[in-house]
């Protein structure tokens, strides 16, 4: 009855997809399946509400996240940090190696600071804009953005994901790190020479204009309008915390949104809310966007996808599913089984941390080496959850930087990891 149930579920999944339905729907849906399954096994409506309000009460650090990320992005275009970056860095950027130079710039940030969503919300913005100026697709900029956030919300010190593995796993996450940077090495090299090879081969304007007068027309260019970019670089890589530092940058933009942009106090909530939006056509192309309103849609989808693990929990649908993923990681190798589950634990969850849980949950017994259980956690679940198109985890960042949902077809890195991990499963299981 449980994979009856699961898959019902899958198949309106998958129904929304095609039809081009909002995923909210399947996902209101799936809350009413998974809800008479616990009818049918003896839990009152009012203890099925329970497991839902404690699935959703624990990512409730999430939803303020997203709260944060949105007020975030409206204030650093109104402050001008965005269009101080681009003014102050596009004379040094080569069209033809651009989309390179997004994935290793994006990796870097991500390592330094653990955290896809908030380099998304930064760097990944100001590429976003950038590759715009160029004429390059979104798709292909949202892609490569995709790919460098996870290369380093994957293997950084300060990573909540890498942190999660590392506690289910009771492993080192220093240990983990080493690990993870041998197996993604070679990934990580074709991805480079593919973004290369793409960015040659894609048509662009060949030099990027100077927008100083463009940005100048609106904004107050000055050296000084990038503390919010440098408050959260520096308190992230002094691991204060995600909200800490995001919280901070938006402080140092609100001031500058009144001090240095001239912005009327009155102003700042509707902004805040609604986002920014400029009343130039050329600006408005690049900028507009931000605010908690963009945030939304990927709320609500977390909210529904984390009540779901209340119910799994207590009803225990997912236990003859353990027993099928043993069986076949016995018949081929643990990194496929793990693989496997992980593609379909993403696809339930909808968010990174549940299909994480949910499939360590699923596949503790597969790997008797804990580091190397750890290992296939990362090169796995971590950067699959992103490839879901309902998952949040691509989701976001994909919101946040205003790309298409497509641009998941161009994450390099999320694919060829876990193919070079399988190949090479294959080859020592022969």
């Amino acid at each position: 009855m449980e994979f009856a149930v699961l898959g019902l579920f899958c198949g309106i999944l998958i129904l929304c997809i095609v039809c081009n339905v909002s995923i909210i729907y399947a996902l209101l849906a799936g809350f009413v399946i998974f809800g008479c399954y616990a009818k049918k096994k003896g839990f009152s409506v009012k203890e099925i509400l329970h497991m839902a309000g404690e699935g959703i009460w624990k990512v409730r650090n999430i939803l303020i996240t997203f709260m944060l990320i949105g007020m975030l992005t409206a204030l650093w275009r109104q402050a001008g940090t965005i269009p101080a970056i681009i003014c102050y860095t596009i004379h040094f950027i080569k069209p033809s190696v651009f989309l390179l130079m997004v994935f290793l710039l994006n990796s870097l940030v991500s390592v330094l600071t653990g955290t896809s969503f908030g380099t998304a919300a930064t760097v990944g913005v100001v590429c976003a804009t950038m590759g715009s100026v160029l004429s390059v697709s979104p798709w292909l900029c949202g892609g490569a953005i995709l790919s460098g956030i996870f290369f380093g919300d994957r293997c950084s010190p300060v990573s909540t994901s890498a942190l999660l593995v590392s506690e289910l796993t009771e492993t080192s996450i220093y240990r983990n790190i080493r690990n993870m940077v041998r197996s993604a090495l070679i990934p990580f090299v074709l991805v480079c020479i593919l973004y290369t090879m793409v960015g040659m081969r894609t048509s662009h304007t060949q030099e990027l204009p100077d927008l100083t007068g463009v940005f100048h027309q609106e904004f107050r260019i000055v050296w000084w309008i990038f503390l919010p970019a440098l408050v959260i670089l520096t308190l992230s890589v002094a691991q204060l915390g995600v909200k800490i530092s995001m919280l901070a940058s938006i402080a140092v933009a609100l001031v500058l949104c009144v001090w240095i942009q001239g912005m009327p106090l009155m102003e700042l909530p509707h902004i805040l809310i609604f986002g920014f939006h400029s009343e130039n056509a050329e600006i408005a192309s690049m900028l507009d966007g931000g605010g908690i309103v963009s945030m939304l849609r990927v709320g609500a989808i977390v909210c529904l996808s984390s009540s779901y693990s209340g119910i799994f929990e207590k009803t225990g649908i997912l236990d003859g599913i353990q027993t099928t993923v043993e069986s076949l990681a016995q018949k081929t190798f643990p990194f496929l089984a793990i693989l496997l589950t992980s593609a379909a634990a993403s696809a339930i969850a909808c968010n990174q941390t549940l299909a994480i849980m949910l499939t360590q949950q699923l596949c503790a017994r597969t790997e008797r080496d804990k580091e190397r259980f750890a290992n296939d956690l990362e090169d796995s679940v971590v950067i699959l959850a992103p490839m879901i198109p309902w998952s949040i985890a691509g989701a976001v960042p994909l919101t946040a930087v205003g790309a298409p949902q497509s641009s998941i077809l161009f994450a390099f890195f999320l694919y060829l990891l876990p193919l070079c991990r399988v190949l090479d499963g294959i080859r020592k299981k022969g």
